[in-house]
């Protein structure tokens, strides 16, 4: 690819999504935009290029971002996490609150916010509070995944298996069996698209909890800190901030204080 054809990719993806790529990623946005490029018959990059540019819709700078986006994840990945969701809920449920909201920021193919929404189903034990999760990213490719909610077998490993009867129905056999999620846990998650990187956000809040796991590792620092301001705004004072365990924000998390690693608790 081109020199300037890649500072100029370059430059779109971090104005339209936040995403944040260096000199060293020029092989991975060539080989990302490949599969569209065939796709449309192209191929010049530059023929790409002028595409996205003429396209007054906007509607190829989102399949530019689909294909760039990364989407890596499982079911109760990072556990620990749900395991503290879990205690914080059910003390929460204690005290008498009904109300919840909690979002995923940068969902990918669902299995997060359905873990959010698996975990608070067993955790409230035959109570019917009021909970709502925000299930956001910026790909409409993998939101239709994340609607679908329909997995292989080797998706839901990570799932136990009572859960995996009670909140999935399976579809065919063997090792081509698929499982889909119940509408029961389906009901409880919401699925939007949103460009983290443009702020603020339309929510209101206040949410309970707020996951953005190994998203911010590819925003620059000017990105994560609008992007962390509104995580505090949104937030309720004693709510909880999950990111990824490979993700350092010292020196941005000013009115945050470290629960333990990679949680954070909005102090005031």
């Amino acid at each position: 690819m081109d020199h300037r054809v890649f500072e100029r990719f370059r430059e779109i993806i971090y104005e339209k999504s936040g995403i944040s790529l260096n000199e060293k990623k020029v092989a991975l946005v060539s080989s990302r935009i490949a599969k569209r490029m065939r796709t449309l018959g192209m191929d010049e990059h530059r023929e790409y290029l002028e595409h996205v540019l003429a396209d007054s819709s906007g509607e190829e700078v989102i399949q530019l971002l689909d294909v760039i986006s990364t989407n890596v994840t499982h079911f109760f990945r990072e556990a620990e996490h749900f395991q503290l969701l879990a205690e914080e809920f059910k003390e929460s449920l204690r005290k008498g609150q009904r109300r919840f909201r909690f979002w995923s920021a940068g969902c990918s193919s669902g299995e997060e916010p359905y873990t959010i929404a698996m975990t608070l189903s067993e955790t409230a034990n035959g109570n019917r509070p009021d909970m709502k999760i925000l299930a956001t990213d910026i790909s409409t490719r993998i939101l239709g995944k994340s609607v679908g909610g329909v997995y292989e077998k080797k998706k839901i490993e990570h799932v136990p298996g009572m859960m995996r009867d009670k909140y999935f129905e399976k579809e065919g056999h063997g090792e081509d069996a698929k499982f889909k999620v119940k509408a029961t846990l389906k009901n409880h998650v919401v699925f939007k698209r949103l460009n983290l990187s443009v702020v603020p956000f339309p929510m209101h809040g206040p949410m309970d909890a707020i996951f953005c796991r190994n998203v911010m590792i590819y925003f620059d620092n000017e990105v994560r800190r609008r992007l962390l301001e509104e995580f505090y705004r949104l937030l309720k004072v004693g709510g909880h901030l999950y990111v990824g365990h490979a993700e350092s924000l010292t020196g941005m998390l000013s009115g945050f204080h470290s629960l333990r690693p990679s949680v954070y608790v909005k102090s005031k």
